[in-house]
């Protein structure tokens, strides 16, 4: 990767994929509670709906600022985010 090209990745692809994520609901939950499926945030954070479905059982346990439920599955997990 040449300097030219780290200067225009955007400040976040450089964080661990969980901060990443974490960051992202953090500044979603902001505006109050979000509801969201895997696949729907996928290209915001970067990540596959998959690697956000386990994050997310991470995150639920260690992001102390976040209060995360599993709300409810029609096809996929739908999550529920607010602030702690």
């Amino acid at each position: 990767m040449s300097t030219t090209q780290s200067a225009q990745e955007p400040q976040f692809a450089q964080s661990s994929k969980e901060e990443r994520l974490q960051n992202y609901l953090q500044t979603k939950a902001q505006e109050g509670e979000v509801y969201f499926k895997s696949k729907f945030i996928a290209d915001d954070v970067g990540l596959s709906p998959k690697e956000i479905g386990a994050l997310m059982v991470k995150l639920k346990d260690s992001a102390t600022e976040l209060e995360i439920e599993k709300w409810s599955y029609t096809s996929a997990t739908t999550w529920r985010v607010t602030k702690a």
